[in-house]
């Protein structure tokens, strides 16, 4: 069940950029206690749901990313888009401000109107341990991202 919803930011999806400022407006039932010192943090881990793709967007194949036949063919799980079978989204928006329930964000990649189903601070301390190994593709294709 979504815990809020965004509201600005993007109108359609698109996948070559991040969203502009946005409002994650959290469910007016909580008590603004639910994010009393949230404001102490730069960045957010948000969960979101692709509400303009439909079932039938979902793609359990191999393909190269954005059609880009430079780019090797990689399987549902290596993308990062709409395609997934559950069509959920993870971003790192970064905190602008928290207004009550509002919570200010810019870089959120996410549409007007998208479900969020839920919002906590980011932990540098719970991100990737060690070395992050990557291949070359994500780098160029988010290049100017």
């Amino acid at each position: 069940m979504p815990i809020g919803t965004v509201v600005g930011g993007w109108v359609e999806p698109t996948d070559d950029r991040w969203g502009g400022p946005a409002i994650i407006r959290l469910n007016p039932d909580f008590p603004v206690e639910a994010v009393h010192g949230l404001e102490e943090f730069s960045h957010l881990l948000v969960v979101w749901q692709f509400h303009k793709a439909t079932p039938d967007d979902v793609a359990l194949h191999a393909r190269s990313p954005r059609n880009n036949p430079a780019w090797p063919a990689t399987g549902t799980f290596v993308h990062r888009n709409h395609r997934r079978p559950n069509q959920l989204a993870q971003s790192f928006p970064r905190l602008v401000k928290v207004d009550g329930l509002a919570l200010h964000v810019t870089g959120l990649d996410a549409t007007d109107g998208t479900p969020v189903f839920d919002v906590a601070p980011y932990f540098q301390e719970m991100g990737p341990r060690g070395g992050v190994r990557e291949p070359s593709w994500p780098a160029e294709m988010l290049a100017d991202h």
